[in-house]
C-alpha cells in the first residue's frame, strides 16, 4: 500500500521522454519526472521515492527529500497566500498548503512557523496545520530547546542580529516565529547561558 507524504520503494517498469513510470500497484503507474531521474538508473531497478499529489492531484514521485514528512513538525517559511490560506516551502516543487482554520494567526510572507505535517482525513491531500499542541508529546522544555536551535539559525542568517527582547510584544514574536512568548524568553536564555548570545534593550546579537 502506498503511503503519501513517505518514502516509498516502487520498482522502475516504464521509460518515457518525460521521466520514469514506476510500479505503484493498485494505483497504477506512477511519474517519476525527468529531473528527479537518478543517472543509469534502469528498468527493473528500485527506486527510494517520495510521494506526493501534484497540481492535478495526481500521485507523482520525486527523488527530493522534502523537510518533513506526514507526522513529523518542521520550521517552514511561508511562500506566498491567498483567500484560502498560506503555502509553506518546504523542500518540493508544489508548496505544503496550510489553511486559515490550521493557523494561530495569518501567516505572513517570508515568516517562518512551526508546524504538524498531515494528511487531510477528508481529502486525503498533505496539508500542514500550527495548532501542533493536538500532536505534540514533547515537554516545554524539549519545545523551547528545539526553538533555541531553531533562534541560532535566525541569527545566523540574519547577520546575527533580532530586534525580539523581553519587553517585544507576544503578538510580534508570534508573528515572525510561531511561538508564544514564553518558549521565545526561553530559548533566549537558553542561548545566553551557553554564551552564543548578547541580550540588551536594542534586542539579542550573535556572539
Amino acid at each position: 500500500m502506498l503511503r503519501l507524504g513517505d518514502y516509498n520503494t516502487l520498482k522502475v517498469v516504464k521509460r518515457v521522454d518525460f521521466g520514469l513510470y514506476l510500479d505503484g500497484g493498485d494505483e497504477g503507474e506512477i511519474l517519476l519526472p525527468t529531473r528527479y531521474v537518478p543517472d543509469g538508473t534502469k528498468i527493473g531497478q528500485e527506486l527510494e521515492v517520495f510521494l506526493y499529489l501534484d497540481q492535478d492531484e495526481r500521485i507523482i514521485a520525486t527523488t527530493e527529500h522534502p523537510l518533513a514528512k506526514v507526522g513529523e513538525f518542521a520550521w517552514l517559511e511561508c511562500a506566498w497566500t491567498n483567500e484560502y490560506g498560506a503555502f509553506l516551502s518546504w523542500g518540493l516543487m508544489k508548496d505544503l498548503f496550510c489553511p486559515f482554520r490550521e493557523q494561530k494567526q495569518r501567516m505572513q510572507r517570508g515568516h517562518r512557523y512551526y508546524v504538524y505535517v498531515m494528511e487531510d482525513p477528508k481529502t486525503h491531500r498533505l496539508m500542514a496545520t500550527a495548532k501542533v499542541e493536538r500532536y505534540q508529546q514533547k515537554t516545554g522544555y524539549e519545545i523551547s530547546h528545539d526553538f533555541a536551535e531553531e533562534l541560532l539559525r535566525y541569527l545566523q542568517q540574519h547577520d546575527g542580529r533580532c530586534d525580539l527582547g523581553d519587553k517585544s510584544p507576544a503578538e510580534e514574536i508570534a508573528a515572525r516565529f510561531g511561538v508564544s512568548k514564553k518558549i521565545y524568553k526561553k530559548a533566549v536564555g537558553d542561548l545566553y547561558r551557553r554564551r552564543l548570545i548578547t541580550i540588551s534593550d536594542k534586542g539579542i546579537t550573535l556572539v
